[in-house]
């Protein structure tokens, strides 16, 4: 069976998208951990996050969930939602995002830990969930990592 043309156009479209070079690391912001010595776990989440399909251009939806023990720094949380506004029009494989929101947070608050989860949408009916962790070597944990 043919396929109509518009269907065959609509194969071969595919929407501007922006490179991962646009994301703006340097919006993110932090401020003195006042107990620095004293462990906290701390969890940060949000629905939502957007970027778009590197092949199509079409839109990605995702659920990011972060979880850190500071050190000196905790991570300023409106500067983190601006940040994460840069990658809305950027076309990026989930794998590579989260492993470059992962070291652009450790970059800007050097924390004992950080773990990033990304929940994300479907893409040809199937959905991915990828993680990634950073420990700075040597740290030990005092208590469980999970808030």
């Amino acid at each position: 069976m043919q396929r109509p043309p518009i269907q065959e156009e609509m194969d071969r479209m595919r929407f501007d998208t922006a490179d991962p070079s646009t994301v703006r690391a340097d919006l993110l912001d932090t401020f003195p951990y006042a107990y620095a010595g004293r462990e906290l776990v701390l969890e940060l989440t949000t629905d939502e996050f957007t970027s778009v399909c590197p092949w199509s251009g079409l839109p990605d939806f995702g659920r990011l969930r972060v979880v850190y023990v500071p050190d000196a720094r905790c991570l300023e949380l409106k500067s983190f939602k601006y940040y994460l506004f840069t990658y809305r029009n950027v076309g990026i494989y989930y794998e590579h995002l989260t492993q470059r929101i992962l070291a652009d947070l450790v970059a800007a608050c050097d924390p004992l830990y950080m773990r990033l989860e990304g929940d994300f949408g479907q893409r040809g009916g199937i959905a991915t969930r990828a993680r990634a962790a950073y420990r700075r070597p040597g740290w030990t944990a005092q208590g469980p990592l999970e808030p």
